[in-house]
C-alpha cells in the first residue's frame, strides 16, 4: 500500500491580516489541522500549520488565518472543487459519476451534499455586474434570440454571434408575449440597444421587438426558412417519384409458368423499369435541394441521370438554386429584390403544385424581413440565429445527465455557472473590403 503524501504549509505569522480591513491582528496561540488535497491514485494531506489572532480593529475580536487555496474550516482545498466542477460541466458527468470518477482517480470518498456545495461555492465567485460590463463593452449591434425546453421551465436566451458571446438569460414558467417583453426590456435596461435582432418565425417576437427596440431592424432565421421551402420541394419530389412508380406497375401481369430462357438479359437490355428509377431517384432526393457549389463529380453525373429518369426534377432543381441566391450575404439589397421578382414571375415554376405554395406563403414582407442583414457592412452580416441554437443544445445536452436538476435554484445555478465557463472562440481576421479571411503572408 502506498504511503500517504503529506505536504506542510505554514501561515502561523506573529502578526497577520484581518480578513475585512486588513488591519493586522497579534497571534494569540499556534493551530494545526489536516486537508485533504489531489494526487492521482494517492492519498494526500495539506498539513497546515496556522493560527489564532486578537483583532486590533472593530471587526472582531479573533480571528484565524487560512492559507491560500483552502477554505476555512474545509476538508478539502480548492483543488479538490475545481476537479468537482471540471467533471460536471467539462466532462458532463452527473453527480453520481463524478463521485465515482473522483474516487477512482484521487481515492477521494465524497458525498452528494458536497458536490452540491461546490456549485455553490463557484456560484459565490461570480461576478455578474463584470460579465455584462465586459459583455456590453464587446457588443456588436446583433442579437440572435431564442427559447429552449427545460423540463416544466422554459430558458429564454440572447447571444452575440459576432463577439460569440451570451448576453443574458430568463428562466421562466411560461413561454408568452409578457414574460419575453420582460426579458427583452431587462436587456434594455442594462444597455443593450441593437440596430438587428435575428429569431426564429415564432409569434412571440414581432410585436414584443417594434415596442421594446423600434429602431432595431428585425432578421427572421433564413436556415429557418430555407428549411421549409426545401421541406417543400422535397414533397414535389416525393409527388414525382410515386407517379413514376405507379408507371411502373400499371398494366403488368405476370405469365403463367416458369420464364423462359433469356428472359431476365432482354428485360435489363432496354433500361431500367419504371420502378427501378423511382427507386434511384428516392435514394437520391437530397441532390435536388444540395448547393451546386457542394456537389462532388460523381453527385453531379448521378444528378444528370435522375434528370433523365425523370425530366421534371431539373425545374425544382434550378429553383432551389436561385433561392439559395436570394440570401448571399455578397450581393445588395437591390440585387436581392431583382432576383425575388424575377422568381416570383417565372410562369415554370407557378405549374408546380408545392413550388407556387413556396411563392404564395413568402410575401413580399416576409421576404422584407430575412433581407435586414444587407444593411450590415460586408463581413459583420449574420442572418441566422444558429449561434443561440447552437448554445441551447450544449445546455440541453449538459442539463440532460443531471436528473436532479429539476427546481427553478438548480436549474438557475446550472446555466450561471455554464455560462461562467464560456469563452468565446477567436476568429480570424476579415479583410474590410470584401469581408473574406486575411490569410497571412
Amino acid at each position: 500500500m502506498l504511503v500517504p503524501l503529506i505536504r506542510t504549509v505554514h501561515c502561523a505569522a506573529k502578526h497577520h491580516p484581518c480578513p475585512n480591513c486588513g488591519k493586522k491582528g497579534v497571534r494569540v496561540r499556534r493551530l494545526r489541522r489536516r486537508v485533504r488535497t489531489l494526487a492521482y491514485r494517492r492519498v494526500a494531506w495539506l498539513d497546515i500549520h496556522y493560527a489564532e489572532y486578537e483583532s486590533r480593529c472593530s471587526c472582531c475580536k479573533y480571528f484565524r488565518s487560512c492559507p491560500a487555496g483552502v477554505e476555512p474550516k474545509a476538508d478539502y482545498d480548492n483543488l479538490v472543487r475545481q476537479a468537482v466542477l471540471d467533471r460536471l460541466f467539462d466532462d458532463g458527468l452527473n453527480v453520481e459519476r463524478t463521485r465515482a470518477a473522483m474516487k477512482r482517480d484521487f481515492l477521494l470518498d465524497l458525498s452528494c451534499g458536497y458536490i452540491y456545495d461546490c456549485l455553490d461555492w463557484q456560484l459565490r465567485l461570480l461576478s455578474l455586474p463584470e460579465h455584462r460590463r465586459r459583455t456590453l463593452e464587446n457588443f456588436s449591434g446583433i442579437l440572435c434570440i431564442d427559447e429552449l425546453h427545460l423540463g416544466k421551465f422554459t430558458l429564454l436566451l440572447a447571444t452575440d454571434p459576432l463577439a460569440d458571446e451570451i448576453v443574458g438569460f430568463a428562466l421562466v414558467g411560461v413561454n408568452d408575449q409578457a414574460h419575453m417583453r420582460r426579458f427583452l426590456l431587462m436587456l434594455k435596461y442594462w444597455g443593450f440597444l441593437p440596430s438587428m435582432v435575428i429569431s426564429d418565425g415564432s409569434n412571440l417576437y414581432p410585436a414584443t421587438l417594434a415596442e421594446v427596440w423600434p429602431n432595431a431592424s428585425h432578421q427572421l432565421c433564413v436556415f429557418h426558412v430555407l428549411q421549409d421551402i426545401t421541406d417543400k420541394v422535397l414533397d414535389a419530389v416525393r409527388r414525382l417519384r410515386r407517379a413514376c412508380e405507379r408507371r411502373g406497375k400499371a398494366g403488368r401481369k405476370r405469365k403463367r409458368g416458369r420464364p423462359k430462357k433469356g428472359a431476365k438479359k432482354r428485360a435489363k437490355s432496354k433500361g431500367p423499369t419504371n420502378k427501378e428509377k423511382a427507386a434511384y431517384v428516392f435514394k437520391r432526393r437530397y441532390l435536388i435541394v444540395k448547393r451546386q457549389e457542394n456537389l462532388s463529380e460523381q453527385e453531379r453525373a448521378e444528378l444528370r441521370r435522375m434528370f433523365v429518369y425523370l425530366p421534371e426534377l431539373r425545374t425544382l432543381w434550378q429553383f432551389c438554386q436561385e433561392t439559395y441566391k436570394l440570401w448571399s450575404a455578397e450581393q445588395s439589397r437591390k440585387v436581392a429584390r431583382w432576383r425575388w421578382t424575377r422568381l416570383k414571375n417565372n410562369a415554370e415554376y407557378q405549374q408546380v403544385p408545392e413550388l407556387q405554395e413556396v411563392l404564395d406563403w413568402l410575401t413580399d414582407e416576409k421576404f422584407t424581413k430575412t433581407q435586414a442583414f444587407l444593411k450590415q457592412p460586408v463581413g459583420q452580416r449574420p442572418k441566422t440565429n444558429n449561434h443561440v441554437e447552437r448554445t441551447n443544445r450544449k445546455l440541453r445536452f449538459d442539463e440532460k445527465v443531471r436528473y436532479k436538476f429539476r427546481r427553478r435554484k438548480s436549474v438557475v445555478r446550472f446555466v450561471l455557472l455554464k455560462i461562467a465557463r464560456y469563452r468565446p472562440q477567436p476568429k480570424p481576421q476579415t479583410s474590410p473590403a470584401t469581408g473574406q479571411p486575411c490569410h497571412a503572408a
